[in-house]
């Protein structure tokens, strides 16, 4: 299936409407005519569990710095799609990809056989359902991938750390704590030092797999407050069941049916006026 894409017609506002909130002073509109870059691109990309097929030739833009959500009932492909872009299926045997998904501007397809899985996940990082920590300190967390590229010398290590913490807005709950373990850290704070280990590396993309299903209100609200400070400076891709946090915080949206992309295009005019009578079905909570 070829997906119908949606494009940008309407200011994008938010919930009680303020100004819009892309890219700073810019309005939606003009935001949407700037992001012009692709950072990684989807073709023709199917995936198989074994003999079974769960994704079907999903073709897909994905936008520079730009939030990009991924809707669809369960067990319709969005997050076997996300977990292509980190290789996470290669842990399974019997997982196979064809087609390709090339990141920019490396030109490199992330999903070849001769590419390392680890220069992978070191270029694109993920971010679980729940919030899993090493057994470690803070620093430690926030630390571990930058060894892994042979970061060693610890001034070097320090303002990293302090600069992915306070990208990942948690820098002023823990400074005085860094050796403190992380698994001490409340759950919502767990996830936002998930989200600092991830940031550390300076990924290509971020990938998001359903990063607040497992929190509470007030945690959700501080994570989706730091998706949104991430827009205009990361690639972000996330898999979400909550379609209205989908149109608060994300600047494109992909519906997936059935391991199809159905349609993807801009958020707002995709959830106002989509142009597939099915997209509007699943929107409207007919199904799914």
């Amino acid at each position: 299936m070829n997906p119908t894409l949606t494009h940008p017609h309407e200011h994008k506002h938010e919930a009680n409407g303020s100004e819009p909130r892309n890219f700073a002073d810019e309005t939606y509109e003009a935001a949407m005519k700037a992001a012009t870059a692709v950072r990684a691109e989807v073709q023709d990309l199917s995936f198989y569990y074994g003999d079974m097929q769960a994704l079907k030739g999903i073709n897909l833009k994905l936008k520079d710095r730009c939030v990009t959500a991924l809707i669809g009932a369960s067990g319709c492909g969005k997050s076997t799609l996300l977990r292509c872009f980190n290789r996470m299926h290669d842990l399974y045997p019997g997982s196979r990809y064809e087609g390709s998904i090339v990141l920019q501007p490396d030109g490199k397809n992330l999903v070849h056989p001769k590419t390392d899985p680890l220069w992978v996940r070191l270029n694109v990082g993920m971010v679980f359902q729940k919030p899993n920590p090493f057994p470690k300190s803070i620093y430690e967390n926030v630390a571990s991938g930058l060894k892994i590229r042979g970061i060693t010398q610890k001034g070097l290590l320090d303002h990293q750390v302090e600069k992915a913490l306070k990208n990942a807005a948690l820098w002023e709950e823990v400074k005085e704590r860094l050796h403190k373990p992380a698994l001490s850290l409340s759950g919502g704070q767990q996830q936002r030092l998930c989200i600092a280990r991830a940031l550390a590396v300076e990924p290509s993309i971020l990938l998001l797999d359903e990063p607040t299903s497992a929190l509470d209100p007030i945690a959700t609200a501080r994570i989706e407050e730091l998706i949104r400070s991430l827009e205009g400076v990361m690639t972000v891709l996330m898999v979400t069941h909550n379609m209205q946090q989908a149109r608060r915080i994300s600047d494109f949206t992909a519906y997936m049916h059935m391991g199809e992309l159905v349609e993807f295009g801009a958020t707002e005019p995709l959830f106002t006026a989509p142009n597939e009578q099915q997209t509007a079905d699943y929107i409207q909570g007919r199904f799914g």
